[in-house]
């Protein structure tokens, strides 16, 4: 299951951002994100995933991403919920406070491919416009049940599922491993 290469693109790197970058739990263990002299190159490496040949950040820069990454972290909290409307919301919130707006580009010897900027066009403001496009294509879809948080005790980390039967339901392998694991020692008990 797959968009096309910019909406699979920005939908992870909104997946990144979000995982990178909230607080909560990940594969049974708390996380806490990446703070102070981390937090660029923790944001570097989550646009990486989706544009290899991102740039770095400034230490201001990721700050700001930090609070996309926290109103990204409410969609897909959402969907998972089962509150797509609520979702959808959020999502508008993000395209309007980013003033997304498609625009036809062809850079770096690639064909013509539609990006969404942001009316400033900062780097944030693209990304976030970007992610939030993305999900809004997804959740304009039928598609939007392929969002998801984490059903693995212990983790709230988010991911799109990509399979080709939409049965995804934990963010990881290690947390599909680790519920299977704790279901086979509970029946053998």
């Amino acid at each position: 299951m797959n968009f096309n290469s910019h909406m699979d693109a920005v939908v992870t790197v909104a997946v990144q951002l979000v995982n990178t970058l909230t607080a909560g739990h990940a594969h049974g263990r708390p996380y806490l994100p990446p703070e102070d002299s981390d937090l660029p190159a923790a944001v570097t490496a989550a646009l990486r995933t989706g544009r290899p040949d991102a740039g770095g950040v400034s230490p201001p820069e990721a700050a700001e991403f930090r609070t996309v990454a926290e109103a990204l972290r409410r969609a897909f909290a959402a969907v998972a919920s089962g509150d797509t409307d609520a979702a959808a919301r959020q999502v508008n919130v993000l395209l309007a406070e980013t003033g997304a707006r498609p625009r036809l580009d062809s850079h770096d010897g690639e064909p013509w491919h539609l990006h969404f900027h942001g009316a400033e066009d900062s780097l944030v403001t693209g990304w976030a416009a970007g992610c939030a496009t993305g999900l809004a294509v997804v959740l304009g879809s039928d598609l939007h049940g392929r969002l998801g948080v984490c059903t693995a005790p212990r983790c709230d980390r988010v991911y799109v599922d990509t399979s080709r039967n939409g049965t995804r339901r934990f963010c990881s392998t290690s947390c599909q491993s680790r519920v299977k694991a704790a279901a086979f020692r509970a029946r053998r008990a």
